[in-house]
C-alpha cells in the first residue's frame, strides 16, 4: 500500500464516528415494584391482626392504614438485614444487587428477601463479612422492636382453645420475663404486630444463621471451619430432621436446602488465609445470637 493510500485510510478511520460503550445501569425497576408489592402485602396482613376482614379493605381501602405498625416494624428489620449485605459486599468489591422482596398475601405479608451476588469471593474474611452483616444488622433492629413491642402487648390469663401459638427463643422469653414478671409464665400474653414483627426478625435472623448450606450461617462456618463445612451442614440438617420428627414439621423443609445444593459451599479465590482474632470473636458472637433465637417449635396449634 503506497503512502498516499495509507494517508487515504487514516483519514477515513478518523472520519468514523468513534462510540464508548458505558456501563450497564442496573435495573431496579423489579427492585422498586417487589417492595411496593410488599408494603401492601405487610399492610394487609398487620391491618389483618388488627381485625379488619380482607372483604372491609376491599370496600375501603383505607384501613390499610391499620396494618402501618406492623408493616412499618417488618419492613426496618428486613431493609436492614438485606442492606446489611449489599454495602459490606460492595465494600469488598462483591458486586451485588439490591434486594429483591418477596411478597405474599398471608398473615405475615412477606416470605422475606434476598439480594444476588455476582463474582468470586476474596477470602475467607470477606466471606465473614458477608455473611454477619446481614443477621447481626437485623438483629440490632429486632431486638428494640421486640422489646417496644411486648412494653405495649398485655398478658391474660391462660386459656384452652384452638389456635395458633408462638413459641419462643432464649432471649424472646427473658425479655418477656423482663417486662411481664414470673406471670409470664403461666399467662398468655397477646402479641402487639410491633412485637409479631420483633418476633418474626429474631426467627428470620435464626433461620439465616443455621449453620448449613450457603445460608449465612453456612458462610460463617466455612470462613471459621473451611473444609469441614459439609460435615458441619450434614450434622445440622440431621438435627433439623429429628426436630421436625418430634416437633415443628416445618424443619423438614429447612433440611432439605443444603440437599438441593448437595452440601457444597463455593470456595474464597483464598481459602487457606485463616481469620483474624477480631472476626473470630465477632463469628464467636454471631453463633450466640443463633443460641438465643433459636425456637425448636416455631408455630404451634393448640
Amino acid at each position: 500500500m503506497s503512502n498516499e493510500q495509507d494517508s487515504d485510510w487514516e483519514a477515513k478511520q478518523q472520519s468514523r464516528p468513534f462510540h464508548v460503550q458505558e456501563p450497564k445501569r442496573p435495573r431496579i425497576r423489579i427492585n422498586i415494584l417487589l417492595f411496593g408489592l410488599t408494603v401492601l402485602t405487610t399492610l394487609f396482613a398487620g391491618a389483618l391482626q388488627k381485625g379488619v376482614t380482607p372483604s372491609s379493605i376491599l370496600t375501603d381501602p383505607a384501613r390499610l392504614i391499620l396494618g402501618l405498625p406492623f408493616s412499618a416494624a417488618l419492613l426496618a428489620i428486613l431493609v436492614t438485614h438485606e442492606l446489611g449485605h449489599y454495602f459490606m459486599s460492595r465494600k469488598h468489591g462483591v458486586n451485588a444487587s439490591l434486594p429483591y422482596f418477596i411478597p405474599v398475601p398471608t398473615i405475615i405479608g412477606t416470605f422475606g428477601a434476598f439480594i444476588t451476588m455476582r463474582g468470586v469471593i476474596k477470602d475467607r474474611r470477606t466471606l465473614l463479612d458477608i455473611g454477619v452483616a446481614g443477621p447481626l444488622a437485623g438483629f440490632v433492629v429486632s431486638l428494640p422492636l421486640v422489646i417496644l413491642g411486648l412494653s405495649l402487648s398485655r398478658l391474660e390469663p391462660a386459656q384452652a382453645g384452638g389456635g395458633i401459638t408462638l413459641g419462643s427463643s432464649l432471649l424472646f422469653s427473658f425479655l418477656s420475663w423482663a417486662i411481664f414478671g414470673p406471670a409470664a409464665d403461666t399467662g398468655t400474653i397477646i402479641l402487639h404486630p410491633i412485637a409479631f414483627a420483633g418476633w418474626i426478625g429474631l426467627l428470620v435472623t435464626c433461620l439465616n444463621l443455621l449453620p448449613m448450606g450457603q445460608l449465612d450461617g453456612g458462610h460463617v462456618v466455612y470462613a471459621i471451619f473451611g473444609g469441614r463445612h459439609k460435615v458441619i451442614s450434614l450434622a445440622t440438617a440431621g438435627g433439623l430432621v429429628i426436630l421436625g420428627l418430634y416437633g415443628w414439621p416445618g424443619w423438614f423443609i429447612w433440611a432439605l436446602l443444603p440437599l438441593l445444593m448437595r452440601f457444597r459451599h463455593p470456595s474464597p479465590l483464598d481459602p487457606i488465609t485463616p481469620l483474624d482474632g477480631r472476626r473470630k470473636l465477632i463469628a464467636g458472637l454471631t453463633m450466640a445470637v443463633l443460641v438465643l433465637t433459636f425456637i425448636p417449635k416455631p408455630f404451634s396449634i393448640l
